[in-house]
């Protein structure tokens, strides 16, 4: 059996990654919310994610345990003339797990996946409320294989709840090399960009909130 995850207040949306001001820019009150890590590269990373994850370090899942925690929750409603009189609200949310493996294997990588199987059945509430749940798992390597980066290229495993009804859940993939400056992310990975601290953040072409807009107001 694994943790519940922490309690968070759904977010009413959030910006991509790396957006916003500067960190030193923020109010103080903002910034002593957002840990620090000894850790350069995800104290860094932390930057970029700050905007619209909340943070936690040395996370601890089942037997599992993450260098970086993330969670990224959003409501989607639609209103009826007054926000009072709303209705077909959604939920959508990631969780994102990030820790270094020196060389990661496939078989390492199949673990996180069966790892993230056991979170969605145990933090998943299906109702018809819940659209979208992510389970992101980013590994920082030292060597970037190209078995790996085949099995996790374009990577995606989706299951629907009760045949779409209660919505469906995503596990997906990102395994980088800093030194090296390669990246491999599966389809989903949205937050893949915010890693590669070698490039600029973009937002991507089809995000998050783009797809629950797709998918409830057209």
């Amino acid at each position: 059996m694994t943790s519940e995850p922490p309690d968070a207040e759904p977010a009413s949306g959030g910006a991509a990654e790396g957006s916003g001001p500067a960190p030193e820019e923020l109010p103080a009150e903002i910034r002593e919310e957002v840990p620090s890590w000894e850790d350069k590269y995800f104290d860094r990373v932390s930057d970029r994610l700050m905007y619209s994850y909340d943070l936690e370090r040395d996370y601890a899942v089942g037997d599992e345990r993450f260098d970086l925690y993330g969670k990224y929750r959003v409501r989607t409603q639609k209103q009826f003339f007054h926000p009072a009189l709303s209705y077909a609200d959604h939920d959508t949310e990631e969780y994102l797990f990030a820790r270094r493996i020196d060389r990661p294997t496939v078989a390492d990588l199949e673990r996180l996946v069966d790892l993230g199987h056991d979170l969605a059945d145990d933090w998943i509430v299906p109702s018809e409320e819940h659209f979208e749940t992510t389970f992101t798992f980013v590994v920082v390597a030292e060597d970037l294989t190209d078995e790996v980066e085949s099995f996790v290229d374009g990577f995606r495993d989706r299951t629907l709840l009760r045949y779409g009804y209660y919505g469906h859940y995503e596990v997906t993939l990102v395994v980088l090399a800093p030194e090296d400056e390669r990246i491999a992310a599966g389809q989903e990975a949205d937050v893949a960009d915010a890693f590669a601290l070698w490039g600029d953040v973009e937002p991507p072409s089809e995000g998050l909130l783009s797809r629950v807009a797709k998918r409830f107001w057209q």
